[in-house]
């Protein structure tokens, strides 16, 4: 009897489709390119991000920005005044306020502020050497006596004693260096220009204004 030989077939796919050699490289090839451009575009995305991080940061960490120098609340001790002569001296005591916006400490030198009477030194006080922290104010207790030893006859100045008024100036210059990131220093004034007027009959301050 002749044996049954049984000759074997390949399995067709369930689509009833077959894939070559050709299209299986081409399908990884467009998964490695497609592959290359999300990593391009996520390359490109962490690159946009850095460049605005650091434009942000230079525009406001960095950016050195100038103290202010300011007066604060006066408190006056004594007041005499006399029109005839005319003549006056004063005592009061207030704050010297250095005021640094910077993300850095700003470190200044010994300086002074000086009170005048229209442009003429009546008083002046030291302000020691000191610094102001990173975004901070730095307060500085003064004791300032003012008088018109120095001060030359003046006939406006008996009127403005007769109004009830007395009007000063003060103003302050400071010189010193903002320090940032610890390797960056940029020297800095800070400034200070104040108008103080004082109410003769109360003995206290009527108005402050500084700028």
């Amino acid at each position: 009897m002749a044996e049954k030989t049984h000759q074997a077939y390949p399995i067709a796919p369930e689509n009833g489709c077959t894939r070559s050699d050709g299209e299986s490289l081409v399908s990884e090839d467009e998964l490695k390119r497609r592959k290359r451009i999300k990593l391009f575009t996520y390359i490109g995305i962490f690159i946009v991000f850095q460049i605005i991080v650091m434009t942000v940061f230079g525009l406001t960490v960095m950016k050195v920005k100038t103290p202010k120098a300011r007066l604060g609340e006066i408190s006056v001790q004594t007041l005499n005044f006399v029109p005839v002569t005319p003549s006056f001296d004063a005592m009061f005591t207030t704050q010297i306020r250095i005021k640094n916006t910077n993300w850095g400490p700003y470190k200044f030198d010994a300086g002074s502020a000086t009170f005048l009477y229209q442009g003429v030194t009546v008083g002046q006080v030291v302000i020691p050497k000191s610094k102001a922290g990173m975004r901070s104010t730095k307060k500085i207790n003064v004791e300032v006596s003012v008088n018109t030893n120095a001060l030359p006859s003046s006939s406006t100045l008996g009127s403005e004693l007769n109004s009830g008024v007395l009007t000063l100036t003060s103003q302050v210059q400071l010189k010193g260096k903002v320090e940032l990131m610890l390797i960056m220093k940029k020297t800095k004034k800070a400034s200070m220009d104040c108008t103080i007027t004082f109410d003769l009959s109360s003995k206290t301050v009527n108005t402050l204004h500084c700028k």
